[in-house]
């Protein structure tokens, strides 16, 4: 058999007869060639349009890996984590100093963090308190950390004093109010010195 030597126009030309014969075999219709199918859809970002809103500024889509499923994980700078971080604690009505320290000992800000106990996402949140809190996702970074707030907000409310609510965050609040204040553990003992230094250094004078 002799082969034909395509030029530029011949190429084209074959690979529109090939991709027309597939796309008849699986019954679909013929699609648009690639910059036809995103034309005026792209936005002056490079964008598509259509993914407006499902993606936010840091310019990544929030997955639930939990699900097991794959997708993309999600990648945010740690300047728009630590910005979501302060928004979170305003609106939870705690200082965001003391919010961000929180974060950084829990997870160093990492959004995928999962603790050997279960915990899960910035904030370090459990299963059972991430449904009470209303966290659907605990590694969507936003709504973990609203969670966060709201429940060292809490902790707060039910104590009266920052070392015994972070405390509480770390230990539970069960083991606080049998020890009648931040109970005898190592660790939480680290934690509450650990989150109490960074805090009385990053706040203002």
């Amino acid at each position: 058999m002799e082969l034909r030597r395509l030029g530029p126009d011949g190429v084209q030309q074959r690979v529109a007869e090939i991709r027309s014969r597939i796309e008849s075999l699986q019954g679909k219709q013929p699609q648009p060639e690639f910059p036809q199918m995103l034309g005026q859809t792209m936005n002056p970002g490079g964008r598509p349009a259509a993914m407006q809103g499902a993606i936010g500024d840091a310019g990544a889509i929030p997955i639930r890996p939990d699900f097991g499923g794959i997708g993309l994980q999600p990648k945010f700078s740690p300047v728009v984590l630590k910005g979501m971080a302060a928004s979170a604690a305003k609106q939870a009505g705690v200082d965001p100093f003391l919010f961000d320290a929180l974060v950084e000992a829990e997870s160093g800000y990492n959004p995928m963090a999962r603790s050997r106990v279960g915990a899960m996402g910035l904030a370090q949140l459990m299963p059972g308190t991430a449904r009470e809190l209303g966290v659907e996702n605990p590694f969507d970074p936003m709504s973990n950390l609203q969670g966060g707030a709201k429940y060292l907000s809490k902790m707060i409310a039910e104590f009266g004093d920052l070392p015994t609510a972070l405390a509480a965050y770390n230990a539970g609040p069960g083991r606080v109010r049998e020890a009648g204040g931040v109970p005898n553990i190592a660790e939480t003992k680290a934690y509450v010195e650990r989150i109490m230094n960074a805090y009385n250094s990053r706040r203002p004078s």
